[in-house]
């Protein structure tokens, strides 16, 4: 008997792949796809400058494309939105380009052919007839080797699949399927299939042929036929639906699982068309970084944390392609999507804002409850639980002079006084304040905290300064010249305190205080002034080591009628020298030395210059002391000679006028005048010096040309005598 053979050729259509950038792109979809949209198509492969422009899709007639097609501007995939249907379009003709918005073209255009693939589109094939002979004589058949029928094969149908055939006897044949199937045999043992076959129906069929006579009986056992249905890759993977976001903490070691794909394939268990694998399409690895976020096993489907850290509040979409054929060429794919959140961990520790905060100046007499200064930290971390905060005064607080006040989810803290400062207890405060976080940090180790310090400065309380009257009144003639001395204001306690004094809401200048001393001038004639007219200025007083504190008391002053102009008794002065250029010279003036009043301490004397304009101009008048003033130059420059100063003294109603003399002279480097010297009795002078020698140089000269003249004379006399005449000399 010969055995029977039954082959089944299956052809599939498989699927293009893009290429890096062909002159065109062509990509196939199964109609009615069943999977997850959008559904990535291919990738195109746009320039690195890409970001500069804007992707724009549109169809074969340069026209912005309306239909189901988009592009993924991160990724650069081509994908689809929903189904399609091949009867209502079989394929599409796309155009991709990377354009600026003032519509220049950066790159392309990618024509993009998309075709819809029918459902139908099988592999066809044809049956191997199977002709099985089986001899009278033997009372079994011949083992067979298995049937191999392709599902959904598109033929007429009943179609004959195999024959049987029981040599040299007249029979019947009798068919029986385990579990029932489309399967049928004739009289002829032609065996037949009587529809279309599908593996998740059923994936294979135990077939029995009786052989028998025409009573009905049985020639022998049946023929046993094992026929198996061939799956067909007509089922596309089914993703996962996508769930909720996986929640992974940040600093998760690198291998750590985020989930695990399991895609579906409706075709047959363990065929080659079920077998699929995983490929990560998003997120890509970055240029010049080394490793990649993500990590996803091809077989398994679990994706792990890669070697690239995240960050603490990243949502990150994962794009995995899921690939039946074990991601062979013609196969199914589709794209599943997992959404990750990076949750965040308690692994920052708090700060403050500003380490040194201060000094800040209090009054020792502040009241407890005054807020010292505001601290302000910050946490980088993400969860508000994490960022909660509590604070402490580490040191600088041992008698609990201050306290802290803070809102629980606030990093605000206020430094706060709780107790009376002391200046003499502490003149200063060096406050530091640590922040930790309230949870338990994520690390290596808690760490010592933060800290700021505030540095307090405590201002001594001073009661303001006290004069020894609360109204000082003085009178003085309108005829009393300027530098006329009124009063002194002195403090209560002169010894305790340093006082400076101060005139305020002098209206008319007719006034002057020394600053240090307390003593009240006029500063200028009382002109305009009226007898028994009142003038009234407020004298302030400032404590010299703190100006904040002061106090002020009037001064009233009287202006009484002028007395009777008293005869001055001009008093020379003997005669003193200053420096022109001036220099730090001056000439020392004392009231005259017979008045009984000052001897017997009843009043000091008051010194003014004179009247003179020039002479107020040129000199200065300071007072030392009741009994002497000081006279300087006021100018840098006065002219070299003697000067005669009329300085006015005056004590109570009485005036004297002294005249200073002064000597103004150049002076050398050691302050010593150079005077200029006078002509000595007898000397000569200039011109008479000059006639002398002009009348030396005449008789001079009048006595050469006599000389000269004579001399010439007698050299002709000694030309015109004879020659015998002349002497002869002897020889010795």
């Amino acid at each position: 008997m010969v055995p029977a053979w039954l082959w089944l050729l299956c052809i599939s259509v498989p699927q293009a792949l893009p290429e890096a950038q062909p002159a065109e792109l062509s990509v196939e979809i199964p109609e009615n796809y069943g999977g997850n949209f959008p559904l990535y198509l291919t990738k195109l492969l746009l320039p690195r400058e890409g970001a500069e422009g804007q992707i724009m899709l549109s169809g074969d007639s340069g026209k912005a494309a309306q239909g189901p097609f988009a592009m993924d501007p991160d990724s650069g995939f081509l994908l689809v939105t929903r189904a399609l249907d091949r009867e209502e379009q079989a394929e599409y003709q796309l155009q991709v380009t990377l354009e600026t918005q003032d519509r220049r073209v950066l790159w392309g255009p990618q024509p993009v052919l998309v075709r819809v693939k029918d459902e139908n589109d099988q592999a066809s094939g044809h049956q191997a007839i199977a002709t099985v002979e089986v001899s009278i004589i033997e009372s079994t058949w011949v083992p067979l080797e298995p049937i191999h029928l392709a599902e959904n094969l598109k033929v007429l149908y009943p179609h004959h699949i195999a024959q049987v055939h029981w040599s040299g006897v007249d029979v019947h044949y009798r068919l029986e399927s385990h579990p029932l199937g489309p399967f049928d045999v004739d009289a002829e043992g032609n065996l037949y299939v009587t529809r279309e076959l599908d593996t998740e129906a059923q994936a294979e069929y135990m077939l029995q042929v009786w052989a028998q006579n025409s009573r009905g009986e049985d020639y022998a056992a049946p023929l046993e036929l094992h026929v198996l249905v061939m799956d067909e890759n007509d089922n596309v993977p089914v993703c996962p639906p996508r769930g909720p976001a996986v929640s992974i903490p940040e600093l998760s070691p690198p291998g750590t699982e985020v989930t695990r794909l399991s895609a579906e394939d409706a075709d047959a268990p363990g065929s080659p068309n079920s077998h699929i694998v995983y490929q990560l399409l998003s997120p890509e690895s970055e240029d010049g970084v080394e490793g990649r976020a993500f990590q996803v096993d091809p077989t398994s489907g679990s994706v792990t944390l890669g070697a690239l850290p995240l960050q603490a509040g990243q949502n990150i979409l994962l794009l995995v392609l899921a690939m039946d054929l074990a991601g062979a060429e013609g196969g199914f794919s589709s794209t599943c999507e997992v959404e990750v959140e990076v949750t965040d961990i308690n692994d920052h520790a708090p700060e403050f804002t500003t380490s040194q905060i201060g000094p800040i100046s209090l009054p020792e007499d502040v009241e407890p409850g005054t807020l010292v200064a505001m601290l302000t930290a910050t946490d980088a971390d993400l969860e508000p639980a994490f960022r909660l905060m509590d604070f402490a005064i580490e040191r600088g607080d041992m008698d609990g002079t201050f306290d802290l006040d803070w809102e629980p989810d606030s990093g605000h803290v206020g430094l706060r006084l709780c107790k009376n400062l002391s200046y003499e207890a502490a003149p200063s405060h060096k406050v530091v304040v640590v922040v930790r976080s309230v949870a338990e940090l994520v690390g290596p180790g808690p760490g010592p905290g933060a800290t700021a310090t505030v540095t307090v400065l405590v201002e001594r309380v001073m009661p303001p300064p006290k004069l020894d009257r609360e109204r000082y009144e003085a009178s003085v003639p309108i005829s009393a010249p300027a530098g006329s001395l009124l009063l002194t204001i002195q403090p209560s306690d002169p010894i305790s305190r340093s006082l400076r004094f101060s005139l305020v809401n002098d209206s008319e200048g007719w006034l002057c205080i020394e600053k240090v001393s307390g003593e009240v001038h006029t500063a200028q004639s009382l002109q305009g002034a009226q007898p028994g007219d009142t003038y009234t200025v407020l004298v302030e007083a400032q404590d010299t080591d703190e100006p904040r504190l002061s106090t002020s008391v009037p001064l009233v002053i009287h202006f009484l009628k002028a007395p009777p102009a008293p005869a001055l008794t001009p008093a020379p002065v003997p005669s003193r020298y200053l420096c022109t250029p001036r220099q730090d010279h001056g000439v020392i003036v004392s009231g005259p030395s017979k008045d009984s009043d000052l001897a017997s301490g009843h009043g000091p004397y008051s010194f003014a210059l004179g009247p003179n304009p020039t002479v107020q101009r040129d000199w200065r008048l300071q007072t030392l002391n009741g009994s002497h003033a000081y006279l300087t130059l006021a100018l840098h420059w006065v002219e070299p000679r003697e000067h005669i100063i009329p300085v006015v003294v005056s004590h109570n109603a009485q005036m004297w006028q002294l005249l200073v003399r002064v000597i103004v002279c150049r002076c050398n480097v050691e302050g010593q005048c150079m005077r200029k010297v006078g002509r000595m009795k007898g000397m000569p002078t200039k011109l008479s010096a000059v006639g002398i020698l002009v009348g030396t140089l005449v008789a001079i000269g009048i006595f050469l040309i006599l000389i000269f003249t004579h001399w010439t004379l007698s050299r002709k006399k000694d030309l015109n005598q004879p020659a015998d005449s002349v002497p002869l000399k002897a020889t010795v």
